[in-house]
């Protein structure tokens, strides 16, 4: 599936409220430490991650020059203001702790 078909298709499962909502809820939580509620919270949004990652069949490349943001590019075209939230910095993080990695042929 192409990135714009994958968010179209986010966005007509999930009306525009509801994805706002989600973000504003993460920061909220996130600002007042509430554990529970974080957790519950990015169980969602990790779970339309990994939605992404399958459709997209993403994989993670072999160095740098081959690394695909596609997917956190579409959570943030989906997801107003995701890129503000703790959950989509770590996931840039991590994104550039693997790029640092050096595979030996």
């Amino acid at each position: 599936m192409k990135n714009n078909e994958i968010i179209e298709l986010l966005k007509n499962t999930y009306p525009r409220d509801i994805r706002k909502q989600l973000v504003k809820t993460i920061q909220i939580n996130e600002k007042s430490c509430n554990s529970v509620e974080i957790k519950e919270h990015y169980i969602m949004i990790n779970q339309i991650m990994s939605y992404v990652l399958k459709e997209l069949n993403w994989q993670i490349g072999t160095n740098s020059t081959s690394w695909d943001d596609s997917p956190l590019k579409i959570m943030a075209e989906v997801f107003p203001n995701i890129e503000d939230t703790k959950w989509y910095k770590e996931q840039n993080v991590m994104i550039d702790s693997s790029i640092d990695v050096v595979v030996d042929k």
